[in-house]
């Protein structure tokens, strides 16, 4: 081959390759699109890792599940296992989004920063924290002392008599303890909104996996009370009202979104740093009227007022 062809195919190799790269370049800026409509080039399949509250777990899958009709280019795996759990996942970064029933502690973001990691939360929806016991119990109704009592580490109540009444099917008159394991979101809000910092937990708590697992086993338990969010409410158990300056309120989606019922709390979502791409899409849409309206289907209070 003559010095000429060679410099001619020397030539030509290299505006292809500079072709490639820069149409790479292209197919990464597209993903870093916003909400709007999908790019032809974007239309490659990415899988959104969605990871943590297992009180969030039934509205995350159903959020997945209807993203997947609108946007199936982009599917939505979603798993629970508690706040703690999905918080690892991120630092870990085993999972692009985590659901969080409580705001992420001192100890995660600083491990979080050790990592590489800026853990960004924004608010999703609201939760009651409902205190449940057996349909049967006549104590419809706890002040927020009472709960100290019950639940506090060194509280003076142990037994239902205790709070002047008898519990019919609970011949021992003993209060079963129901709690949540320790990874939970729940188990932290609950322990930080009725106990503060000063106090821990009585020991001897039955302490379950799950939100739906504390309520079945409170409507077979005529003797126990226990704490798990208001979407898992059955007619096997009573949802008792909270006895705040002087009016007891009810567990409400109404009450958890005005702050009137003084166990309610914000639902998160967490990425690292700000979201982009298909996870930024699938984020705003969740903000949006058709993303509230199916959380407050499920029995949470969306973000704002909203008729669905």
């Amino acid at each position: 081959m003559s010095t000429q062809r060679r410099r001619l195919s020397w030539l030509l190799a290299l505006v292809l390759g500079s072709s490639l790269v820069a149409c790479s370049r292209e197919t990464r800026q597209s993903r870093g699109k916003g909400a709007g409509e999908p790019s032809s080039v974007d239309a490659k399949r990415v899988t959104i890792q969605n990871k943590g509250s297992d009180t969030l777990v039934n509205v995350a899958q159903t959020w997945a599940e209807a993203y997947a009709k609108i946007r199936p280019e982009t599917p939505v795996a979603v798993s629970g296992g508690g706040t703690g759990t999905g918080v690892s996942a991120l630092i870990n970064r085993t999972a692009d989004i985590v659901n969080a029933s409580r705001e992420l502690t001192r100890k995660e973001l600083e491990m979080a920063k050790q990592r590489g990691i800026d853990p960004r939360a924004r608010v999703v929806g609201h939760d009651a924290v409902v205190i449940f016991v057996h349909k049967n119990n006549p104590k419809k109704q706890f002040s927020l002392a009472e709960l100290v009592e019950i639940y506090g580490e060194g509280g003076r109540v142990e037994r239902w008599s205790d709070l002047g009444v008898q519990v019919p099917g609970c011949p021992s008159d003993e209060v079963v303890l129901i709690s949540r394991q320790n990874n939970s979101g729940t188990y932290e809000y609950f322990k930080q909104a009725i106990l503060g910092k000063t106090r821990e937990l009585r020991l001897g708590s039955r302490d379950l996996h799950g939100s739906k697992d504390v309520v079945d086993l409170i409507a077979k338990t005529p003797c126990a009370i226990g704490y798990s969010g208001l979407a898992y409410s059955t007619d096997n158990v009573h949802m008792a009202c909270i006895r705040k300056d002087g009016a007891c309120v009810a567990p409400t989606v109404n009450s958890a979104l005005d702050g009137s019922y003084p166990i309610a709390r914000p639902l998160f979502m967490v990425t690292d740093g700000k979201p982009e791409g298909a996870v930024a899409d699938y984020l705003s849409w969740i903000e949006t009227d058709a993303g509230q309206c199916i959380i407050a289907r499920q029995g949470y209070a969306p973000v704002r007022p909203l008729k669905c």
